[in-house]
Formats: C-alpha cells, structure tokens, sequence
C-alpha cells in the first residue's frame, strides 16, 4: 500500500511555550508547602526537606520515567537489550512569598526559576499540622493559590511595560510598519494582564499572530498549571477535606479546564517505603491508592509532549515529540538523516498489536499502514521508519 497523499485531518492548532521537547515542569508554592517532600517521592531523590522557609534556594532538578503499561507490554513481548521509557522533567523550585515580584524572600531568582521551566505543578497545603510552620500564619488554600496567581501576573506585568515602550518607540512613533501588528497584540496583552488582571492562559481565543508574539516574550502567566493539593494522610484516605470543594469552585472559575488532583505527600512517602505486598493490602484495606502515576502522566500532557514507539529485540524505546508533530519530524527524533531522507513511515496502533498478537497479525488484519509526511503522529503509534540518503536506501 503506497504511503496516502495529501493532508491527513485538520492542521493541530499552535501551541504556547516552547519548542523542542526538553521541556521542564516546575513545583511551584509558598514555602512549606510540600513541595521538596513531594519532589524526593517524585524522584527518589533527596533533596533537602525542612521545616523553615527558603529550605530549598538553588532549584533541585531531576527526571521521572513516564509509567506506561503500553512500554512495559513490548518490553515483555520483544525482551529487549536495551529499555528507554520517555521522561518527565522536573524543577523544585523554592517557596514564593508575598512580594516576590519585587524581590521579597528572593524573588527575583525564584521567578526566574519558574520562567526557566514550560509548565507548573501547583502546589497549596491543605493540612494542619501546628509542627510545620505556615508562612502566611494559618492554612488557607485558596489564598495562598491567589497569592502566587498575583505575584505570577505582576512580574509580567513589570515586563509588559519596557515592551510595549519599546514597540511604541519603533512601531508608532518610528514608523516601522513590520513591528505594528505586534504593538498591537501587545497591547491587546496589556489590556487583558494588567487592566483585567489575568492570565495570559485564561483566554483561549489567541489567534495563530497572536500565539508568535506570546511564544516570544514566553510571560509566567501563559505556563499551563495543575492544581496539586496537599491533604493529612487521614484526609486522603478518607477522601475528605474542608478546602477541596472550594479550591475547585476557585479553579473552575479563575482557571477554567485546569487539573485539580488531591494527594498527600505524607501518604505518598510512607507508600513508596512498602514492599509491593505490603501495597497491595494497605491499599485494599484502606480503599486507596497512589496517584504519582496521575501526577506525573498529566504534568507531562501539560507540556504538549507525547510519545511513540519503536520496538525490536534490540531496543524498546519511547521517542517524545510535541503533539501535533508530523511523520517526518518524528523520524528526525531518532536521526537527522531519518528526516531528510524520509519516504514514509509503517505504523501499527499499539491498540491493534497487542489485540492481534504479532506483527504479521497485524498486517494480515490490514491494520499496518504506509503513511506519507503529512501524517500526524499519535501518542503510542509503533513507527518504522524508511528512507533514503543521496548514497544508499537505508531503514529503520
């Protein structure tokens, strides 16, 4: 079957952020908050995690392997030599406090943290406990939400201005009529940051202009953000917190589409500590569960990152690529040469190889397909590339 010509479904809408896939998600709360706790659990590593403010100043980086049962199947089937998940990255970034945007409590530095990452895990404590101090005097979730959502919106508020004087400088005053369009998007930023004081994210109108002058500037409010809660042990367990239905009321109506996910990171810590016996009755006995793989599959969706799959006795890999991203490109992942010389690619739905048994299976189904560079990729495709160099035809 020759590879289908033509546009294969609708072009993917444009993304804000970064290009290029390696992309970091930060931990971001006031101090004391969780954050460095969940972070060790996160990545069983041991960053410092104390009970006074500031404990973390330099941010702690490290990656996740992305748990998928897809990647653990043809690991089983192949028996691979070699084993490559895909990965989270991760930043604990140190507690913000009122004030940040001007320099209170560092920060300056930790904003700049928080520009250096591309999504944010939100972290607020929802918890009592008398043994960890609160830096703003008593547990309020959804206060301390507002507080970093302003401190967020205020520093790029200070950035907005020295722009928009800039442009103003070139575009209107100087005449350069190349800069005007982005005068004036930025001053439809404006409008929106600091006469209706939200985030850039909160408006899901942004044209495709509009998204290149965002994807320029890179603002702390355009981060795409879940809500990470904070509960007792106790609380978790019994799936029951005075905070959680109005932390939810805020994010639905400030954040609209937004992730709320509960846990708590001191049951997380004592789970990771268990056999995998010890688990498995804790858990039915207490009807509960972990949620790190939650955590860790939707911070990495937030990135606008996906994964496909190329699969032999010799390695199981998971190759990440921004969603939307097209045949040719994907092979580019594994190679340069893969995508200059690309002529299509074979792919098989993950969905259909395991239900069919065997590759041959698959084909005989007439489920293989030979697709062209216009062909999207899908998150857990198994992809096998061909192509050509100007010497000899080679493939993967």
């Amino acid at each position: 079957m020759p590879p289908k010509k033509g546009g294969d479904g609708p072009k993917p809408p444009p993304l804000i952020g970064r290009f290029g896939t390696s992309l970091k998600i930060g931990i971001v709360g006031l101090p004391n908050v969780g954050k460095s706790t969940f972070f060790n659990v996160l990545t069983k590593s041991q960053a410092a995690a104390e009970n006074f403010p500031f404990c973390t100043i330099d941010p702690n980086e490290s990656r996740v392997p992305i748990p998928d049962e897809r990647f653990d199947f043809l690991c089983q089937y192949h028996k691979p030599a070699s084993k490559v998940p895909a990965f989270l990255n991760v930043v604990d970034i140190a507690g913000l406090v009122k004030g940040a945007h001007a320099g209170q409590g560092l920060g300056n530095a930790f904003l700049s943290h928080i520009s250096a990452c591309d999504s944010i895990f939100h972290m607020t404590r929802a918890f009592e406990d008398e043994d960890i101090i609160h830096v703003e005097g008593c547990v309020d979730p959804v206060r301390d939400i507002e507080i970093i959502h302003e401190e967020l919106r205020m520093k790029d508020e200070e950035m907005i201005g020295p722009i928009i004087d800039k442009l103003e400088k070139t575009a209107v005053r100087g005449g350069d009529k190349k800069l005007k369009p982005e005068f004036d998007i930025m001053c439809k930023i404006k409008s929106w940051v600091i006469d209706e004081k939200k985030h850039v994210r909160y408006y899901h109108e942004w044209n495709d202009k509009e998204i290149e002058v965002l994807n320029k500037y890179l603002f702390l409010t355009s981060k795409p953000m879940i809500y990470l809660v904070n509960l007792s042990e106790k609380d978790y367990i019994r799936k029951k917190n005075k905070w959680l239905v109005k932390i939810k009321e805020w994010v639905d109506s400030h954040d609209p589409g937004a992730l709320v996910i509960p846990f708590s990171g001191g049951f997380e810590n004592k789970y990771q500590d268990m056999g995998d016996e010890e688990k498995q009755k804790f858990c039915e006995e207490n009807k509960t569960q972990s949620v790190l793989t939650k955590i860790i599959k939707s911070g990495y969706a937030a990135l606008q990152l996906e994964y496909f799959f190329t699969a032999g006795p010799d390695e199981v890999r998971a190759w990440t690529i921004r969603k939307g991203t097209k045949a040719p490109q994907a092979a580019g992942k594994i190679h340069t040469d893969f995508e200059k010389g690309f002529i299509m690619a074979e792919v098989m739905k993950f969905s259909d190889f395991k239900e069919e048994g065997t590759e041959s299976a698959v084909k005989a189904a007439g489920k293989y397909r030979q697709q062209g560079r216009n062909y999207v990729v899908e998150d857990g495709d198994i992809i096998f590339f061909k192509f050509n160099t100007p010497n000899q035809p080679k493939k993967k």
